[in-house]
């Protein structure tokens, strides 16, 4: 595949690593934590500007989301995703195959593809690997994902046996696709890379076999997917110990939609690089904020008089000047600032987080970093002293 990505790994601890991802736009230290900005933008009105300062390194955005508003080829008359949201860092685009998963009730799969029904307007969209990867070549992100089925984690073995081997079919119509995209003289970014997705809901000698199968095909990195979607976390860990072994050693590892800061800091001892998922944000807009001694809901009446910044020690733009009390009270009387600054804190604070996983791993302290960060997680908002 592309050969513009360099991807060298710095340090190691046990499984864990700590990376350098080149490309053209920009460098990525992992581990790290991708924010999700579906429809280009982090929902809670969090801007690029905001992303820069809270140390954000790389950005995720919905494939199947811009494709139907505002659509893909206006998207591209603009100059491509990174012009037309101001943002000049990497930026990793899903293929849509987990609206496959999610949007359950409004498509139909096929050998070709998977025919959807838009969830704003109902009418009718087909997506297949080609359509994939047209779309997200006229995003133009860093990365696209390859156009996968994501089976639900209680699905038959049968049928997860049928999904997976589609998805390699898919996999490989994404390969072809892709190259002869980036060839094209009017392409956003010819040097768009490619990661694909390992399937297999829960049965590890699926995934171990879809994993050798998918490691063959020289991609720029390979996700695992279809984990985080019902089944419990020591499933995931296994699944997770399972699959890593199996995918290149040379390449980056992307859980895909994981996690909590206690999911991440398991999956990093497992060996992954990326990750992302919707909780800090989607919980700020709901007054859910983290800090170090697990999750706080502003909501609660105690915190009412309570002077205290989210978390003492923070350094984010909300924590170094507002109190609990404010956050509360803004949040109480919906005014959008509250929302704002509970996502701003939250993102910062896996931001953060990453960090010291990075140094944990780069010092060789990352097994002493995890028993002690998972159990001060474990101790709760009350254990921080007034």
């Amino acid at each position: 595949m592309n050969k513009k990505a360099t991807y060298t790994i710095n340090h190691t601890d046990g499984n864990a690593k700590q990376a350098t991802y080149e490309t053209v736009h920009g460098t990525v230290q992992t581990p790290v934590f991708m924010n999700v900005g579906t429809i280009a933008a982090i929902k809670g009105a969090v801007s690029t500007e905001d992303l820069n300062g809270i140390g954000t390194q790389i950005e995720l955005s919905n494939t199947y989301h811009l494709h139907v508003r505002p659509g893909d080829e206006i998207v591209k008359k603009m100059g491509g995703l990174h012009k037309f949201m101001v943002w000049d860092k990497p930026i990793l685009t899903d293929s849509g195959g987990f609206q496959v998963f999610s949007l359950a009730k409004l498509r139909k799969i096929k050998e070709e593809g998977v025919y959807f029904q838009s969830h704003v307007d109902g009418r009718k969209i087909f997506m297949g690997p080609e359509e994939s990867m047209q779309i997200q070549s006229n995003l133009g992100s860093t990365i696209a994902m390859a156009f996968d089925e994501c089976p639900s984690a209680k699905a038959e073995r049968s049928y997860v046996q049928a999904s997976v081997e589609r998805t390699t079919r898919w996999l490989d119509r994404c390969k072809a696709e892709m190259k002869r995209l980036n060839g094209l003289e009017d392409t956003v970014n010819p040097d768009q890379l490619l990661f694909g997705i390992n399937q297999g809901a829960v049965y590890a000698d699926i995934r171990r076999d879809h994993a050798k199968q998918i490691s063959e095909m020289q991609l720029d990195g390979y996700a695992i997917g279809g984990l985080a979607v019902g089944e419990t976390h020591e499933e995931m860990y296994h699944i997770i110990e399972e699959t890593v072994p199996f995918l290149p050693k040379d390449k980056p590892t992307y859980l895909m939609g994981v996690g909590t800061p206690a999911n991440i800091i398991e999956a990093v001892d497992r060996g992954i690089d990326f990750f992302d998922c919707v909780y800090p944000s989607r919980n700020g807009r709901h007054g859910h904020v983290y800090t170090h001694f697990g999750k706080i809901n502003l909501f609660n009446a105690k915190y009412e008089l309570d002077d205290r910044p989210i978390e003492s020690g923070c350094q984010c733009p909300t924590c170094r000047r507002y109190s609990r009390a404010y956050v509360r009270h803004l949040l109480k009387a919906k005014e959008m600032l509250g929302m704002r600054l509970c996502v701003i804190h939250n993102l910062y604070f896996y931001n953060h987080l990453m960090e010291e996983i990075r140094e944990a791993i780069t010092s060789g302290q990352y097994k002493a970093y995890k028993n002690q960060t998972l159990e001060t997680l474990q101790l709760g908002p009350d254990y921080m002293e007034f």
